[in-house]
């Protein structure tokens, strides 16, 4: 297959779509290169309006596409970025947006997208289903599709993102982008290629939804689960998107939940900055795969921040918690005056946080005077809890931890 897109093509579409869309900064995190023992920089493009790089190719697709085209309206079927990003660009110039959702989608870009003055139909579980369903509505209201990648217009908007990087920061020898269906892997490297075609060019994708990795390596992945990376859930990849990936990308890497959860907490503990599990696939891949990026000048692209605030807290919290800061101990007492209160000086001794205490006096195995009470707990770290659990064992408590998976 010849690829369809060209550095002519993303070059044109970064001046057709400056005047409308942030040129966000691409910067070196100390901290982040220090963690990962390569050089890591990081291009915010969930500093977006819409807080996310879709609004480069469907702001570059609205602009080119005809007039008549424009006046009967477009669809597009997304997980939620192309939707807020084609309902803004949409609403400036006027032109009808109807989106489908797929039921799960986030409620923070389902009002998001509303917002925008779209039109929003929620239908199926993943994005696959959305699009079928988009495809029948098309069929009987005459609306243009929109595709969120596999599209000539679209992937050159995406590959915006890299002319700004390596424009920023020509040392970058490494891009690492997150993978859902491929646009914007895809725009990504034929831009690379074309200004240094020595640059490595890896995908990562959420080892949940396997779809770009199982089609250009041959394997018979499932593509199934509750992903905090919905943006990038796709079970069906792009027919252009994988071919261009088979040509021009080096390698893709699949990372687990764990650290695209522990990707989105250390950004925003470290950068301060919000980024929502399919904009931190890139960096939860070098914590995954620390020995493909050592000494490297890896560029990555938070390609998205919209993530639910209650998902987003219960992330930190998870990673406070396996961290080892946030604890939950149980703890076997006699039910009797007192008991509670030598527990608790426990841990006042230890400079350990009480934040909530369960009890449990039916269902457990003690005896009918006992009880088990659990305690949720917060320390400067994982080892003062430990010397907390040490001194309760000194002091005859049956202790054990409850353990986050």
């Amino acid at each position: 297959m010849t690829i369809p897109v060209i550095i002519a093509d993303i070059r044109a579409a970064h001046a057709r779509i400056a005047d409308a869309v942030v040129r966000t900064p691409t910067l070196r995190s100390r901290t982040l290169s220090e963690l990962t023992g390569a050089t890591v920089f990081l291009k915010f493009e969930n500093l977006q309006f819409t807080a996310a790089y879709k609004e480069r190719g469907a702001l570059n697709t609205l602009l080119l596409m005809p007039e008549e085209q424009r006046a009967r309206g477009v669809i597009a079927a997304s997980a939620g970025n192309h939707a807020q990003a084609l309902a803004y660009h949409g609403k400036r110039l006027g032109i009808p947006v109807t989106i489908v959702m797929p039921t799960p989608t986030p409620s923070v870009k389902v009002t998001q997208t509303e917002g925008h003055g779209a039109r929003v139909i929620l239908h199926g579980e993943r994005f696959d289903d959305a699009f079928a369903h988009a495809q029948d509505v098309i069929a009987r209201e005459g609306m243009t599709l929109v595709h969120p990648f596999d599209d000539p217009h679209v992937i050159a908007g995406a590959g915006t993102v890299a002319l700004e990087m390596l424009a920023d920061q020509p040392e970058i020898d490494t891009l690492v982008v997150p993978i859902g269906g491929g646009g914007l892997v895809s725009g990504m490297a034929i831009a690379a290629r074309s200004i240094d075609s020595k640059i490595a060019i890896i995908g990562a994708q959420a080892e949940l939804y396997p779809s770009m990795y199982s089609k250009v390596k041959g394997r018979d992945l499932p593509s199934a689960g509750d992903t905090i990376a919905e943006g990038i859930a796709v079970k069906e990849p792009g027919r252009i998107t994988s071919a261009i990936i088979a040509e021009l990308v080096d390698d893709i890497l699949l990372t687990p939940e764990r650290d695209i959860e522990r990707a989105v907490s250390l950004l925003v503990q470290i950068e301060k900055t919000v980024v929502e599990g399919a904009g931190a696939a890139g960096f939860a891949a070098m914590l995954t795969h620390p020995e493909h990026f050592a000494g490297r000048k890896v560029g990555l692209v938070l390609c998205g921040g919209n993530i639910d605030p209650h998902l987003l807290a219960n992330v930190l919290v998870r990673d406070l918690a396996r961290s080892g800061r946030i604890a939950r101990i149980r703890i076997a007492i006699q039910d009797r005056p007192g008991a509670m209160a030598a527990v608790t000086h426990l841990f006042h001794e230890a400079g350990v946080n009480i934040l909530e205490i369960h009890h449990q006096r039916i269902f457990n195995r003690l005896p009918a005077k006992g009880t088990a009470i659990e305690i949720e707990c917060e320390a400067r770290d994982a080892s003062q809890i430990d010397r907390l659990i040490e001194q309760l064992h000194k002091a005859d408590f049956e202790v054990s931890r409850v353990e986050l998976d």
